[in-house]
């Protein structure tokens, strides 16, 4: 019972000296604080929009045909498409498009209304600026769209049809609905944002304990991890008494970054607060004792920033989020399996975004423990090698 009653003792004691050196430490209370709190906000302005809208487009019409002319007309009244000139020529129009004046060109052939008149196929050309995804997919979409509207118009005079019906079937007689799910807007901002919040948490973590064990290390003689003190006399005082810090901080921001920010600016948040607090737990307790083992290996408190500034984007690629999951090589899914963020990201989003619960991402749950589980292991391993090393420095020293 003394046992116990000093075990908890030592590590509410290690709790609170930690407590105190991360207020006392500005990098830490900025990674731990000011960086959660401003970060996202900063991301989600930024994405706000969702879809970029009026993007803008150069027309060469070789027609000169009111066929022409209204094609680039609906491509104009659409909100994704804003034509911004005519072009005289080709060379023009790519003059334009290279200086990123345009993000695309319409083009349409002398023969494109003869062609037509002729009931032949006509030809749009559209040439898209593929350096920003997002504008190549609002100009060819647009010119698809409203090409498929005026076909269907085509048709109609053509048919001679007696009844709407009869237009109806014959322009399209396989109807086919567009139902977008988990992503209403098709925005932006709702698909990245959610991934990006679960590698600040991680990231930001990482970052505040590696800078507080770069501290304690220039702080203690001979640069050792722990102070020579005896409430820092056991691994699991003192990897418990620090966690413990770490966690009540990020209870608190963690709730902030997955409950608020989301609601604040609009995105697809239809998650329980339950599930999310559930799959939360493990989630951070993973980044703590993966912080502190990284803390560990690195001497000096600005090496930690060089690494995770290193490999955080790629991280984000290793989530699935931005590149499938399925086109990942072997090699880099199992090097991704080593990040808390990779398994975080996968189950916040299923959760949060598409409404699953617990049980349907029972593999990324059990997955998070069992990593926090690897990670405080070996992080205490390690704190009993720096009790090991701080108790043999101290013998030379008095024997000295």
């Amino acid at each position: 019972m003394t046992n116990i009653k000093e075990a908890i003792k030592d590590t509410c004691y290690i709790w609170w000296d930690e407590m105190r050196q991360v207020v006392k430490d500005e990098g830490v209370l900025i990674f731990f604080i000011l960086v959660p709190l401003l970060y996202p906000l900063l991301y989600s302005w930024i994405y706000n929009n969702e879809v970029v809208r009026e993007v803008p487009v150069v027309v060469v019409d070789d027609c000169h045909t009111p066929l022409s002319r209204q094609f680039a007309r609906q491509c104009d009244a659409s909100p994704d498409v804003k034509i911004l000139s005519y072009a005289a020529d080709m060379d023009e129009a790519q003059s334009l498009l290279s200086r990123q004046v345009a993000r695309g060109i319409y083009y349409f052939p002398s023969d494109f209304e003869t062609r037509i008149n002729r009931m032949e196929q006509a030809t749009v050309s559209v040439y898209c600026d593929m350096s920003l995804m997002l504008a190549y997919k609002a100009v060819f979409q647009t010119a698809q769209a409203v090409s498929m509207q005026m076909g269907a118009e085509i048709q109609k005079r053509l048919g001679q049809h007696f009844t709407t019906r009869e237009e109806q079937i014959a322009v399209q007689p396989l109807q086919a609905e567009e139902v977008a799910i988990y992503n209403p807007t098709g925005g932006y901002g709702s698909f990245i944002i959610p991934a990006v919040l679960m590698l600040i948490i991680q990231q930001t973590l990482v970052l505040g304990i590696g800078l507080s064990a770069g501290t304690a290390r220039e702080r203690n003689r001979n640069h050792h991890l722990i102070p020579l003190s005896p409430h820092y006399s056991g691994m699991f005082r003192i990897v418990g008494g620090k966690a413990l810090c770490y966690f009540m901080i990020y209870l608190v921001m963690a709730a902030y970054l997955v409950l608020v920010v989301p609601r604040l600016f609009g995105f697809t948040s239809i998650g329980r607060w339950d599930y999310l607090a559930m799959f939360l737990l493990p989630y951070l307790l993973d980044c703590i004792f993966f912080g502190m083992v990284v803390s560990c290996l690195v001497r000096y408190r600005e090496n930690v920033m060089l690494l995770m500034v290193f490999i955080t984007i790629p991280l984000l690629f290793l989530t699935g989020i931005s590149w499938p999951q399925s086109s990942i090589s072997g090699f880099w899914q199992g090097i991704s399996w080593l990040f808390p963020s990779t398994f975080g990201v996968r189950g916040f989003i299923r959760i949060n975004e598409m409404g699953s619960t617990l049980s349907d991402v029972l593999p990324e749950y059990r997955v998070l423990w069992l990593q926090a589980l690897a990670y405080f292991i070996l992080a205490s391993l390690i704190y009993r090698y720096a009790i090991r090393l701080a108790r043999r420095d101290a013998r030379l020293f008095s024997e000295e």
